[in-house]
């Protein structure tokens, strides 16, 4: 592959999250359609994140021991994964057991909690990515006499 698959896949776990954590700060308010979406919004963003991580981990291989990157790329792997949990365990405290036609339950202040410290994990990690590609320059192929 000529380009790295991690910075494609990113925006999904992103784009989800942050809509749960927006529509779960709005569920108090509107109710039972802003955490239910906030719960299905989780969910894929958990197993999105799984596919993003993988080809995090792939890209972290290449950079090499020596290469100042290696600090910023270990701290950015590190508040991504303090994110996932941060959301699955949302999303595992929601979850209304034995799964039935209703498998989610309302939010309660642990939830919406967890969701938000996910998207400040979620945060710190996507400066931490913006450091590693604009700063150092990891992922982005060099023109010969560039």
């Amino acid at each position: 592959m000529k380009h790295p698959l991690h910075p494609a896949l990113v925006h999904f776990p992103i784009a989800c999250w942050s809509l749960a954590t927006l529509a779960d700060i709005a569920s108090p308010w509107l109710g039972q359609p802003a955490w239910w979406l906030a719960g299905v919004l989780m969910a894929i963003g958990t197993l999105a994140a799984v596919a993003a991580m993988g080809a995090g981990l792939f890209e972290l291989v290449k950079i090499g021991e020596a290469d100042p990157a290696l600090r910023v790329a270990r701290w950015h792997m590190l508040a991504a994964m303090a994110a996932w949990l941060a959301y699955a365990a949302s999303l595992l405290l929601r979850l209304d057991l034995p799964l039935d036609a209703t498998p989610l339950a309302a939010p309660g202040v642990l939830e919406i909690g967890l969701s938000v410290v996910g998207f400040g994990c979620l945060a710190v990690a996507g400066t931490l990515g913006g450091t590693l590609v604009y700063g150092h320059g990891v992922g982005v192929r060099r023109e010969p006499g560039r």
